[in-house]
């Protein structure tokens, strides 16, 4: 199923109390989060993350990567089986196992929006190299760097890609990539704001001048929120993890939050709490301590 509608629920105002209710839903991030540095899941959090779905508390991963890069934690899935990618994207269903997950909800970005913001952030900065991710596919112009896990299917500009009838013309384009090799990455991430306004949501996850765009509304807290909406949890019962500015919106809206201690100033701005760095276990940590005070 497709989805690209706003969800305003997702926008709660960060000066709002959380009330004190039992949690039901734990949303994390990966990368700088639940992951350390070299991106595995230590055994204090594995522990963790099974003692609260034994407790009946729901955990969801959400993450900017994509699908087929989730093999980190597939021996992780407990109950439902659920992630979100993308930064909200798409929501997979992870118990195939790597490389046949089964996408149960896509958000995409429109072809005329994702040239659009192209267009528009080539104006702005200009130097701006791109990459294509779709659901199965990744595609990158010829100057994009290696920057991530696997070779592109298809190298070609930008336009040419996101063209109706280019490489994966049938498939839903989830986010492109920006990428510009010397601006400062909070300054690409603020001009990149301003020149594609609605057309597109843009954010960024990575230390380097790289930027995700996905479809306009869509972010990790909308599409948590339309999870939660079809379990009937409300934002004050979910408790969310987050280190970088992709994570701003679902720790805004999470009833309870936690920036890490390695986390980006506005992650700490946004979080109603903190806790130590990733490599520290800092999501296990919270987890012990929620659990040890449950009835």
């Amino acid at each position: 199923m497709r989805e690209n509608e706003p969800v305003t629920s997702a926008t709660r105002q960060p000066e709002t109390a959380a009330p004190a209710v039992p949690p039901r839903l734990i949303a994390t991030d990966l990368d700088g989060t639940l992951l350390r540095d070299d991106k595995s899941v230590s055994p204090r959090t594995v522990a963790a993350l099974a003692a609260a779905e034994q407790a009946g508390i729901e955990v969801f991963f959400v993450t900017g990567r994509p699908a087929r890069w989730m093999d980190v934690v597939s021996d992780h899935v407990h109950g439902h089986g659920l992630a979100i990618c993308g930064n909200g994207a798409a929501v997979v269903d992870l118990h195939g196992g790597p490389g046949a997950h089964r996408f149960v909800k896509v958000r995409e970005l429109a072809r005329d929006n994702a040239l659009d913001a192209v267009r528009l952030l080539r104006d702005a900065a200009p130097g701006t190299m791109y990459a294509v991710e779709q659901t199965y596919g990744f595609h990158q112009e010829p100057e994009y760097p290696k920057l991530h896990m696997e070779l592109p299917d298809h190298l070609a500009p930008a336009e040419e890609l996101l063209a109706p009838d280019g490489p994966g013309g049938a498939e839903p384009v989830l986010k492109i990539l920006a990428y510009h090799p010397s601006l400062d990455p909070d300054a690409f991430l603020t001009t990149a704001r301003l020149a594609i306004g609605e057309r597109a949501s843009v954010t960024r996850s990575s230390p380097s001048a790289l930027l995700e765009i996905s479809g306009p509304g869509v972010s990790k807290a909308s599409t948590l929120a339309l999870c939660c909406a079809e379990r009937g949890i409300s934002h004050e019962e979910v408790v969310a993890f987050g280190d970088m500015p992709n994570d701003v919106e679902m720790l805004t809206w999470a009833g309870r939050s936690f920036a890490m201690g390695n986390a980006h100033p506005d992650v700490v701005a946004a979080a109603s709490g903190r806790t130590v760095a990733n490599n520290d276990d800092g999501v296990a940590v919270v987890i012990e301590r929620m659990l040890a005070g449950r009835p």
